[in-house]
């Protein structure tokens, strides 16, 4: 109570109790990495219909309107998860295709091995199974990882086979089916590692499978003195070991050098709780 005759003066500069500690806070903006990690994340675990924007922005910690701010749809989303997780891979595969001083089997164990540990091991192999379960009902997408990654995945075994034959290590076959046929086991050990083989009463251990697979490819393409010849034995790491960990400080350096925050004013209109 003011005592009587005195003027009583409110220090409005003082911050009043309910806004010292905001109950929740959220991040205005997120890298487009971390967005397409979290994104990836969603669609092997939920699928492409299940998955929201809304539920990738929760699992980057920010909201909705940011991922508005780098894509325009959910369909974009998953294009940019695509090219940022399988497309480099198969990018690499080609260039050392071009560059390998090897024997064409010794490559084949390459790209095999290498397949495996950069695509097929990882989370990024649940984009095949997710593809061919909802293709029928999401087409463009389907076309695209079609376009995307099948193709140049096709390419990239036949310009193999086609190497091995002007060597005159492998026999002249044509490419269509050959490259399925090389290819067909891989998404099978996929879909084995991430579907069947859940509840299944045995085990396909991944090396030997490949391991195996190759075997069987070499008895079939090999001509000449290939056919006779046996691989040398690895000693050292696999060329596709030496790719991973350049891949990946490529994309450690990438989030690096990405901004932490969005252009100004953007994340005023769009990034609201």
């Amino acid at each position: 109570m003011a005592t009587p005759g005195k003027t009583t003066v409110t220090d409005r500069s003082a911050p009043r109790k309910d806004a010292e500690a905001p109950r929740w806070s959220r991040r205005k903006a997120a890298r487009p990495q971390e967005l397409v990690a979290a994104a990836l994340g969603l669609f092997v675990e939920r699928g492409y219909a299940a998955t929201r924007l809304e539920d990738v922005a929760a699992a980057a910690g920010v909201s909705k309107g940011t991922v508005y701010l780098y894509f325009a749809n959910k369909e974009e989303l998953f294009k940019t998860v695509v090219r940022e997780n399988l497309v480099p891979a198969l990018t690499r595969g080609t260039d050392l295709v071009d560059r390998f001083e090897g024997s064409t089997p010794e490559l084949l164990r390459e790209l095999l091995r290498g397949w495996w540990g950069l695509i097929g091991a990882t989370p990024v192999a649940g984009l095949t199974k997710l593809i061919m379960a909802e293709s029928g009902n999401f087409p463009d997408i389907a076309r695209f990882y079609q376009e995307e990654v099948m193709v140049p995945g096709d390419e990239l075994f036949a310009r193999v086979l086609a190497r091995g034959v002007e060597r005159g290590e492998f026999r002249a076959l044509p490419p269509n089916p050959a490259t399925t046929l090389v290819c067909a086991p891989l998404v099978f050990l996929m879909l084995w590692q991430r579907a069947f083989g859940l509840y299944a009463h045995k085990e396909i251990d991944p090396d030997a499978y490949i391991d195996n697979l190759l075997e069987m490819l070499l008895f079939g393409l090999t001509t000449g003195e290939a056919r006779n010849r046996p691989l040398p034995p690895k000693s050292g790491p696999y060329v596709w070991e030496k790719i991973r960990d350049e891949m990946e400080a490529q994309r450690l350096a990438q989030r690096a050098d990405e901004p932490d925050t969005v252009a100004p004013g953007a994340a005023g209109q769009q990034d609201k709780p």
